[in-house]
């Protein structure tokens, strides 16, 4: 019976049965059962029309909640606030909402302060890391200085930081001032080189009255490596109130200043060095 729907007597008869049963309230299962028919397609043509009955219905509980959901939405208000105020889960929020538009989310001045501090740190630290890696990878790319580099390097490194001797004012000797305390290992590394004896130096450290002298003293000695014997006394600056000075904290250790006793030949050769690197320079260009 369930295979003559291509029968026109045999459907109509089929619709009769299953418009009656449809009329007694029972549902589309019940329907097939009792009509032994295992088509879907020929079931809904048969009750075509047929309105379901009224417990077949599904239930519509939820539709006071959606309308309010979609109120508060419109109102600007967040799933969670939604979620919090009516008990719904944020599927359900989702689903009822997603036609409507996005609320626009006001924050509070500190809020949105809180954002900027966030997002300009967050800068900064990917500032911070690339700066690092081009650093890193210059240093990597320098590699190890031959014996002639470091030499240029340190004429280089003298004529620039060093004492010079003046026309008007003769003083061959060497000595170099710096508050940077790698610049100062490449000096001493340079004298090295120049095979100049530890015995022939002395040290000063130069820094203000206001600071911490003796943890400066202490500080520059371990840099060098020389005992305290080979330090002359601390000159000290005097305060000017009226300065406002940044080089001020426990990083603020002064200058150290160094000086080669019976260096006049030494410094001839370093001024005579530097001209030669001015008249290379002028060559290779």
């Amino acid at each position: 019976m369930a295979h003559a729907s291509g029968k026109y007597a045999d459907f109509e008869g089929l619709r009769e049965r299953a418009v009656a049963l449809r009329r007694a309230g029972l549902s589309l299962r019940r329907i097939r059962d009792e009509l032994k028919i295992h088509n879907n397609d020929l079931l809904h043509r048969l009750v075509k029309g047929e309105p379901p009955p009224e417990w077949t219905k599904r239930p519509r509980a939820k539709d006071d909640l959606r309308e309010r959901a979609r109120e508060l939405r419109l109102q600007g208000w967040t799933y969670d606030r939604i979620q919090a105020e009516l008990g719904c889960s944020k599927s359900s929020i989702s689903l009822w909402v997603r036609d409507l538009p996005k609320p626009e989310h006001r924050r509070s001045p500190a809020e949105a302060a809180a954002i900027a501090r966030r997002g300009w740190e967050a800068r900064l630290r990917i500032r911070d890391e690339e700066r690092q890696r081009t650093k890193d990878a210059a240093k990597q790319a320098v590699g190890r200085l031959s014996h002639r580099e470091l030499f240029l390097v340190g004429v280089g490194l003298y004529w620039a930081e060093g004492g010079k001797d003046k026309p008007y004012d003769r003083r061959e000797n060497v000595t170099f001032v710096n508050s940077d305390p790698s610049m100062i290992q490449v000096f001493l590394a340079w004298l090295d080189l120049l095979e100049v004896e530890r015995e022939r130096l002395r040290f000063t450290v130069m820094i203000h009255e206001t600071a911490d002298v003796a943890a400066a003293e202490r500080y520059w000695a371990g840099i060098v490596g020389a005992d305290r014997s080979a330090f002359n006394k601390t000159i000290l600056k005097k305060h000017n109130p009226k300065t406002v000075r940044k080089n001020v904290g426990d990083s603020y250790r002064g200058c150290l200043v160094i000086k080669v006793l019976q260096s006049a030949d030494l410094y001839r050769r370093i001024e005579g060095s530097w001209y030669g690197i001015v008249l290379g320079a002028d060559s290779a260009t």
